[in-house]
């Protein structure tokens, strides 16, 4: 991480927000982006300031108030349907108790809600709860594969064990971190800047995606 960290910066740390809002939050910003993620966050939170009122309210309501992020008649169904079963398991919206459990266990909560992967259980322990989880999305997993740290075809669960088990613990947040930043800048999905990457030198894919970038450009 010390080439990402000399090229980019050490990365700001996000605000922390209570794992709940993080857990809506990274619903809402699948398929989006982050400004888009954080218009509708912030809609909700306006139109509903309670989670018991987003309860209260029906699918089309919900929707019709995140529609700027995309996808919401698929994201609000899912986003009550996870608000009423931790209502249902706990008796509150409150997962500060998911600290004090085991990573393992901890996962395994968050996962066992419907819809609710290992990247938005990852999202809320390492950004809500300070846990050492690292959240795999597109830009981390793509920088992963190309530097060879996953095996070819490794998918998005494999790869969360793979890379928390590769990173020291109080490095997870800044490699996430730097990672997606890496896979924005440098190293995209199409026409990667493989002649001005710092990681040049220690990745197998350096110069692989010469022929697609003149053909693209």
């Amino acid at each position: 991480m010390s080439l990402l960290r000399a090229e980019y910066g050490e990365p700001a740390p996000p605000r922390i927000v209570p794992p709940v809002d993080e857990l809506v939050a990274t619903i809402l910003s699948q398929n989006t982006s982050d400004v888009n993620t954080a218009r509708s966050f912030g809609a909700l939170k306006q139109t509903f300031p309670t989670w018991e009122e987003v309860l209260a309210a029906t699918d089309e309501q919900l929707a019709n108030v995140i529609r700027s992020g995309g996808l919401a008649d698929q994201k609000a169904p899912r986003i009550r349907g996870v608000l009423r079963e931790i209502k249902c398991r706990t008796g509150s919206f409150d997962l500060a108790f998911l600290a004090d459990l085991p990573l393992d266990e901890a996962k395994a909560w968050l996962t066992s809600l419907s819809g609710v992967g290992p990247k938005t259980a990852a999202c809320v322990l390492l950004f809500s709860l300070q846990r050492p989880a690292m959240p795999v999305d597109t830009h981390v997993h793509r920088v992963a594969s190309r530097l060879g740290w996953l095996p070819q075809g490794t998918g998005a669960e494999r790869a969360h064990i793979i890379l928390e088990g590769m990173v020291p613990p109080g490095d997870i947040l800044a490699a996430h971190l730097l990672l997606i930043q890496h896979g924005r800048r440098t190293c995209r999905a199409r026409q990667p800047a493989c002649q001005r990457c710092v990681l040049r030198g220690d990745c197998p894919s350096a110069g692989t995606f010469t022929e697609i970038d003149r053909t693209t450009t």
